[in-house]
C-alpha cells in the first residue's frame, strides 16, 4: 500500500511552531495549490485548494527558521486524518499532510540571518531502499 502526497504551493501563513515538553517540536501551516481550467463558456477559472500541513522534529525547526507566508514550497508527505474535540466538546475531524520532506522553491534574500546561511532542503529520513532495488517496497 502507498500513501504519498506531493504538493507544490504557496504558504498561507507563517508556520505556527510549538515546542513540546519532551523536547520535540511541531509546526502547523497551510498550503495553497492552484488549478487553472476553462469552464463551459471557454473562460479561464482558477480554483484554490487549501491543505493543512504538519511538520515534526527537524522539519518543524526548519519550517520555523526558513518558511514565511507566501513562499513557494515543495512538500512531500502522507495523508492523515484525525478526530479531536473542540472547546464545546463537539467532535471535529481534520485531514492533514504529515510532511516527510520540505523544499523551498524560490530564491530569496536572507539578509536578516547573521550567519548568511541559505535554506537547505530537508527530509525527515533518507530513502529506505537500496539503489539496486527496483522498487522501494
Amino acid at each position: 500500500m502507498i500513501n504519498k502526497v506531493i504538493l507544490i504551493g504557496n504558504l498561507g501563513k507563517d508556520p505556527e511552531v510549538r515546542h513540546l515538553e519532551g523536547g520535540s517540536s511541531v509546526a502547523n501551516f497551510t498550503l495553497a495549490t492552484n488549478e487553472n481550467y476553462k469552464d463551459k463558456t471557454g473562460e479561464w477559472q482558477k480554483q484554490t485548494e487549501w491543505h493543512n500541513i504538519v511538520a515534526w522534529g527537524n522539519l518543524a525547526e526548519y519550517s520555523e527558521k526558513w518558511l514565511k507566508k507566501g513562499m513557494l514550497v515543495f512538500i512531500e508527505g502522507k495523508l492523515t486524518h484525525r478526530k479531536y474535540q473542540d472547546k464545546e466538546g463537539n467532535d471535529r475531524y481534520i485531514t492533514e499532510v504529515k510532511s516527510v520532506s520540505i523544499r523551498t522553491m524560490e530564491k530569496r534574500e536572507y539578509s536578516g540571518d547573521e550567519s548568511g546561511q541559505q535554506p537547505m532542503d530537508i527530509a525527515s529520513t533518507p530513502p529506505a531502499f537500496d539503489q539496486e532495488d527496483d522498487l522501494p517496497f
